[in-house]
């Protein structure tokens, strides 16, 4: 099954809103009219209705001839279907027959099932004034009025209107609505068209992005200019891109052994904080004796030094560095820290001291006992090596500024020599102002 994209789901929504919004206009619409409508056929049949209630009072009145009491009634319904207040009129007698309507074809005509119910109803005693129902075929609604002598039923009128003013006022309700859909869809169009610029193409751009990255191209950018949230993630991806690529190098440049950054990678934090003006120290590592213990118990040991000594210098930072301490990895047994002035000394008496409670485990029981190993010296002889220390040589600009990289390097030579003179695990920390 295809996936739904983000372009059809916003079509979707501003589809479904744009028939919501219609349908809510037509209904309000729809009861507004009707209730006009109802309102304006409730008026006019209470007229009527009170019209021909008053015109059978007078009639009553002024002659007791049933045949000119019926010439009056005729003229005053005729009157009110000329003057169109009523669509047509009947008037039947209490057997249902119509004696008298507007409507010609209808003169002598039986009545129909609701006239006949009508007269069945409002011949009771106690029975309302006047009775109405709507025939949907014709779309017209009837009017039923009882007019009364002697307190007994003597003829009906059917009075009708047409229902042809609501069907009016649908027509007036529909094509409104046609018109206001075809506006909103188009506005919908134009604003799906404007979303999908605004929003859709830059995620677009991100995932196109996103995969060249994934493949291989860090040279990549994107330039999304929307001057709100969806350029600042452009911006964040581009940094990524960056981080990624400082990531990819370090990884290059990581020893193997390790894994911890090596001399390029070294070198940039370094610089980095000498351009920034922080204030820093870089913490030199040597271990004394190493070739001689590499030499006698082999590489495989030698390597368990130095992988001992790069934890112990990770465990260093863990318990007592900042936030943003640096280790590397120069290669061999020289590994570098780089920390602030103030956490220093708790990170060196750190790691002299957990080396030598470390280191301990790397040698024979026999070795041990001896406190030193036999093996032999870079000129060929066979030497007593003590069991290995750990120097350390500070370098810090806390004391006098330092301008690059190379004279870190050169200070940290000098104060490499003086820590190797010193017995067993130390750290020397150039102080000097100059």
């Amino acid at each position: 099954m295809k996936a739904v994209t983000l372009k059809s789901r916003v079509t979707i929504l501003l589809t479904t809103f744009s028939i919501l919004t219609i349908s809510i206009f037509i209904v309000i619409q729809l009861t507004h009219e009707v209730k006009l409508v109802r309102k304006f056929k409730e008026t006019q049949a209470q007229i009527v209705s009170l019209a021909i209630g008053n015109t059978w009072d007078k009639i009553m009145t002024l002659s007791q001839e049933p045949e000119k009491r019926m010439e009056l009634l005729k003229k005053k319904i005729t009157a009110l279907k000329d003057s169109q207040t009523i669509n047509s009129a009947e008037v039947l007698n209490p057997k249902g027959e119509v004696i008298f309507s507007t409507q010609e074809w209808r003169q002598a005509q039986k009545g129909s099932y609701e006239d006949l119910s009508a007269i069945r109803k409002l011949s009771q005693p106690g029975a309302e004034e006047s009775e109405s129902a709507i025939d949907k075929a014709s779309q017209t609604f009837s009017l039923y009025i009882p007019l009364k002598g002697e307190n007994e039923l003597q003829f009906l009128v059917k009075a009708s209107f047409s229902l042809a003013v609501l069907q009016a006022a649908l027509r007036g309700v529909y094509q409104p609505a046609i018109i206001v859909g075809i506006l909103l869809v188009m506005v919908n169009l134009v604003l799906g068209v404007f979303l999908s610029r605004l929003v859709v193409n830059p995620i677009g751009i991100f995932n196109e992005a996103a995969k060249k990255i994934a493949s291989g191209r860090l040279d990549l950018r994107v330039n999304i200019l929307t001057g709100d949230e969806l350029q600042e993630l452009g911006e964040t991806f581009n940094f990524m891109t960056e981080e990624l690529i400082r990531m990819k190098d370090k990884a290059e440049n990581a020893n193997p052994l390790t894994k911890l950054p090596g001399n390029i990678v070294i070198m940039e934090e370094v610089t980095k904080r000498i351009k920034a003006g922080k204030k820093f120290t870089v913490i030199y590592c040597d271990l004394d004796n190493f070739k001689a213990f590499n030499d006698k118990y082999g590489i495989h040991k030698g390597d368990e030094a130095i992988m001992m000594t790069g934890n112990i210098f990770k465990e260093a930072v863990k318990a007592n560095g900042a936030s943003d301490d640096f280790i590397g990895h120069e290669g061999g047994d020289d590994f570098l820290l780089v920390t602030i002035p103030e956490r220093t000394q708790a990170i060196a008496d750190y790691i002299t001291s957990e080396f030598d409670k470390k280191v301990r485990v790397l040698y024979s029981k026999e070795d041990l006992d001896r406190g030193h190993i036999v093996a032999h010296a870079r000129d060929g002889s066979v030497k007593e090596f003590p069991i290995m220390a750990i120097s350390l040589a500070g370098v810090t600009n806390a004391h006098r500024q330092i301008n690059n990289y190379g004279e870190v390097t050169n200070i940290a030579a000098e104060v490499k020599k003086k820590a190797k003179k010193e017995p067993g695990s130390c750290f020397v920390l150039d102080k000097r102002t100059s």
